[in-house]
């Protein structure tokens, strides 16, 4: 009887690469983002490479261009500010608190790491197949949005506004601290912090307030008038 040889399980096979592959990418983007910190945010692929330990070649084996590794490095430096940002703001009760402490980190991080939010926020010549400050920003708000709908819900409140809150507080810091970096921050990080959350604390106080009001929020806007 003729001995039958089972097929190769190709789907495993190529399982273990892409799972090697997805490793030695997020190992090299690490790699991206010291050489970042040390060199400036104008750094080339070559320095990249040899920050890496690799050829230039190899490191284009996994990231076909500059813009496909900006993209990786931007996405990966939105996880580093949301892995600081929830801790920070999960570890406060009140919810004024709560923004103060969500713009401080931001803040604090960018100050800290400013080639590396030069590098992703500022780079004209690169070909923008996505708009990695975007994705950034969609990071950080989806994060924070869970934050916020979770202290909506537990204070009775429609959670709705979860996510356009977030995306309002991270797009308004965001814009804000652009400005800041890029007038060599004319002002102290503390002071920004506060002007920054009390002009926010306004829109999210009306929010808590309008659960008192009949109709809810849409009432209380229409008896709103500019003097």
């Amino acid at each position: 009887m003729k001995s039958v040889t089972p097929p190769v399980n190709t789907d495993r096979r190529r399982g273990r690469w892409d799972g090697h592959r997805e490793q030695r990418r997020a190992e090299l983007t690490a790699a991206a983002i010291e050489a970042i910190r040390q060199h400036g945010p104008e750094v080339g692929m070559d320095a990249i490479a040899a920050h890496a330990g690799v050829s230039k070649p190899v490191l284009y084996r996994y990231f076909a261009d500059k813009s496909e590794l900006w993209l990786a490095v931007g996405q990966r430096a939105g996880a580093l500010v949301l892995e600081a940002m929830i801790p920070a703001v999960e570890s406060v009760r009140e919810e004024r608190a709560a923004i103060a402490a969500a713009i401080d980190v931001y803040l604090a991080h960018i100050e800290a790491d400013l080639n590396l939010y030069r590098f992703v926020v500022h780079q004209p010549d690169i070909a923008r197949r996505r708009d990695v400050v975007a994705d950034v920003v969609d990071t950080v708000a989806s994060g924070l949005a869970r934050i916020f709908g979770d202290r909506l819900r537990a204070r009775g409140l429609d959670s709705g506004a979860a996510l356009p809150w977030a995306y309002g507080v991270v797009g308004y810091v965001q814009s804000v601290g652009d400005w800041w970096l890029r007038q060599q921050q004319p002002i102290s990080r503390e002071a920004l912090g506060e002007y920054l959350t009390a002009f926010l604390w306004g829109g999210v106080a009306g929010i808590s307030r309008a659960a008192d009001t009949p109709g809810g929020l849409a009432a209380q806007a229409e008896g709103w008038s500019i003097p």
